[in-house]
């Protein structure tokens, strides 16, 4: 069988991309099977009448992508079977750990009996369409009108036309992204951003493009630049400290990234998770461009966990395509969570948890504050977590592995990472996952690792 070769009048510049994505589809397709050997690189590029750094960058492109292997020694290997990715946060609670590494808002034993006192109402009032019923318009209109409340209090203006009520935000944001970013296109994100988009886009076939970040979030002229150099379809954000280093962007930071994306004609899907509980914020980007802007908002992690419901508005234009993709990946919202959430936004419970949410998380902030005297850290007043850089040359790995045999589980920074240049060893710290005086303790134990002298790690158990 003749190995597949790629078409050197198919190549178009930047040509080291254009290489990689030739073989990109070449493996999706089934054209280059698992453990094929790829030429040399001196080989291909003589082939193709390319540099040798051309040919390379191709390479360490497809790597990053996740689809071959470099074995020094041996040469390039198609790798499409691929070990799933750790999640940074610990799948379960072991023991006496004090876990510091998943993301979810505080909760006491006031959340539980609200969410008790819930499900004895729905039992008591529940509609038969919300049993019954297989069919989403049938069940979620009267949903949807409320829904449109919610969303003015997270600054936004919809029609209930425009809404999907999803299980969540993570359900959203994978249809926002199914109904802008088909197979083989291109989206943009912060470089250090959400630590599920790697694996959605090996999942769904897209490719992600890491963009600059500075202190106000993404910078516009990054955004620019990649649109101009390769196919972006679609850039991806987190404006309102959802993010990993817990970044507020500014009105003026959001109108410029929207400015960009009208310029080059792409969509944005905008991740906003914790809606109203950010006070002061900007309005979001789907405020400055509504055209074009898939919103994503949920309950989970500003009122009860369990709560797993959420609103993804979506523009005209996109409508249908949110609709069809919806429809295949989760049919419909479950109905009887959404008939609570729509109980709790309109009878004000929903705002009532928000602001207890926000109350909770000020007085962590000082706890944070207080703890890490000393320790350089970022983080916002309405945060759920704190992000870390490393000083020195600490390793990441290392540090995660010595306050884990110390009793406290923390969020490798790693987990977060998009680009590959320039990176900074770091690691995200919640301040909701657990009790303010074990968030105390946990965070002690960090900032004595951080001003003791750095060890290495003779033994893991």
């Amino acid at each position: 069988m003749t190995l597949w070769q790629p078409d050197p009048a198919l190549i178009r510049r930047p040509a080291y991309l254009s290489l990689a994505d030739q073989f990109a589809r070449a493996i999706h397709d089934g054209r280059l099977a698992n453990g094929a050997r790829l030429p040399t690189h001196r080989a291909l590029a003589d082939v193709l009448k390319l540099s040798v750094q051309t040919v390379s960058r191709a390479y360490e492109e497809l790597i990053r992508r996740g689809l071959i292997s470099g074995e020094v020694g041996r040469g390039s290997f198609v790798q499409t079977q691929r070990r799933e990715p750790d999640p940074p946060y610990l799948p379960e609670r072991l023991g006496e750990l004090i876990d510091l590494s998943i993301l979810k808002p505080a909760c006491e034993t006031m959340h539980h009996e609200r969410l008790k006192q819930a499900l004895a109402w729905l039992a008591e009032t529940l509609p038969a369409s919300a049993a019954l019923s297989f069919r989403p318009n049938m069940v979620f209109p009267r949903h949807r009108a409320v829904a449109v409340d919610w969303l003015k209090l997270c600054g936004l203006d919809a029609s209930p036309q425009n809404v999907t009520l999803t299980n969540g935000a993570t359900g959203g944001m994978t249809v926002a992204l199914m109904s802008v970013a088909p197979p083989g296109s291109t989206v943009a994100t912060e470089a250090i951003g959400h630590h599920t988009l790697v694996p959605l886009a090996r999942y769904l076939g897209f490719n992600l493009e890491g963009l600059p970040i500075d202190d106000d979030g993404i910078v516009p002229e990054a955004l620019d630049e990649a649109c101009r150099l390769t196919d972006i379809r679609a850039v991806f954000v987190q404006p309102s400290v959802i993010n990993p280093t817990a970044t507020l962007m500014s009105a003026v930071r959001r109108e410029a990234i929207a400015a960009v994306a009208r310029k080059h004609d792409i969509a944005i899907i905008e991740n906003d998770v914790l809606g109203p509980l950010v006070e002061d914020r900007a309005p979001p980007l789907a405020a400055f461009a509504p055209e074009r802007t898939l919103y994503v908002t949920s309950f989970s992690k500003i009122t009860v966990p369990g709560l797993r419901i959420g609103y993804l508005a979506a523009p005209d234009r996109y409508v249908a395509a949110v609709a069809n993709r919806h429809l295949v990946t989760n049919w419909m919202a479950t109905p009887m969570v959404a008939e609570i959430a729509t109980k709790w936004v309109a009878d004000g419970t929903a705002l009532e948890l928000v602001h207890w949410q926000r109350g909770a998380l000020r007085r962590r902030a000082e706890i944070a504050r207080e703890a890490l005297q000393g320790v350089a850290h970022r983080t916002c007043r309405d945060a759920l977590h704190v992000w870390l850089e490393l000083p020195g040359d600490r390793s990441e790995e290392a540090f995660v592995a010595q306050a884990r045999l110390q009793g406290v589980a923390i969020a490798p920074g790693a987990s977060f990472r998009i680009a590959e240049e320039p990176w900074k060893p770091a690691v995200r710290i919640s301040l909701g996952s657990t009790t303010e005086g074990e968030l105390h303790a946990g965070l002690g134990v960090v900032t004595k690792l951080l001003l003791g002298d750095p060890e290495h790690l003779l033994l893991a158990i």
